[in-house]
C-alpha cells in the first residue's frame, strides 16, 4: 500500500498544479477521522475555514485578503505533526484580473447606487445580497459578519438588516465596507433593497421589526 501524502505536501503539489498568474485558490479537506472535526477546524483556525461533517474548505489568496499560500502550509503542516491525516481537493481557482470584468460594476458601487435610489428621510432597510456562486457562501458569511447576514431560502443569497442613525442593523458606511472585502476577493453578486422603511422614531424599542415568512426580522 502506498503512503498517503501529507497535507503540506498535498498543498504543494495543488499551488505546482496551479496557473503561473493564479490569484485565489477554494479548497476542500475531508478528513480520514470524523472523530478529529473538530479538533482540526481549531487548528486551522487561522484560515478560518468552514466545516461541514468531515470536511472543511478554506481559502488562499496569493496577494490582498485572505490567507497565503505559506500560511496555509504552515497550517497543514502543524495538522501534519499531531497526525491528522485526509485528502486535500482543490476545487476553483481565478487567475490575476489585468482588467476589471466588462459590463459588471462591484458590490461597492451597486450599494452606493441602491442608496441613491432612496428617499432622503429613509432610515430603515432590509436588504439581499444574491451570489453567483454557492462556492461563496462560506467565505461571504465570514467577510459579511458585521453584519448579521442571514441564510433566506434556497438561493445562494443573505440578507441583512441597515440602519441610517440608530436601531437595528448595521450602517450603511458598514455595509459599504463588508462589501468592498467581497469585491477585494472578486466574489461577485448582486445587491437588492426589499423593503425600506423612512422617518421611522421608536419609543420603548430600538426599532421596527419586519416579519418575513412568519418571523421577525
Amino acid at each position: 500500500m502506498l503512503p498517503v501524502m501529507e497535507l503540506a505536501d498535498q498543498w504543494q503539489a495543488i499551488v505546482a498544479g496551479l496557473p503561473e498568474d493564479w490569484s485565489d485558490a477554494r479548497v476542500s479537506l475531508t478528513l480520514s477521522d470524523a472523530g478529529e472535526a473538530e479538533r482540526v477546524g481549531v487548528l486551522l483556525a487561522p484560515l478560518m475555514p468552514g466545516r461541514r461533517g468531515t470536511r472543511i474548505r478554506f481559502f488562499a489568496a496569493r496577494r490582498g485578503a485572505g490567507p497565503s499560500p505559506g500560511a496555509v502550509e504552515r497550517a497543514l503542516s502543524r495538522l501534519d505533526e499531531e497526525r491528522l491525516a485526509g485528502t486535500l481537493e482543490l476545487l476553483a481557482s481565478d487567475e490575476s484580473a489585468v482588467t476589471p470584468p466588462v459590463g459588471r460594476t462591484t458590490l461597492a458601487a451597486s450599494w452606493n447606487t441602491a442608496l441613491d435610489s432612496l428617499p432622503d428621510d429613509w432610515s430603515d432597510l432590509y436588504c439581499e445580497l444574491e451570489l453567483v456562486s454557492t462556492d461563496y457562501l462560506e467565505r461571504g458569511a465570514l467577510l459579511l459578519a458585521p453584519l448579521n447576514p442571514a441564510r433566506f431560502g434556497g438561493k445562494p443569497a443573505f440578507r441583512f438588516r441597515c440602519a441610517r442613525l440608530f436601531g437595528y442593523g448595521a450602517s450603511a458606511p458598514m455595509v459599504r465596507r463588508c462589501l468592498e472585502r467581497l469585491d477585494g476577493e472578486r466574489i461577485a453578486g448582486e445587491i437588492r433593497v426589499l423593503r425600506v422603511l423612512s422617518d421611522t422614531r421608536p419609543i420603548g424599542t430600538q426599532g421596527p421589526v419586519w416579519y418575513v415568512g412568519g418571523k421577525a426580522v
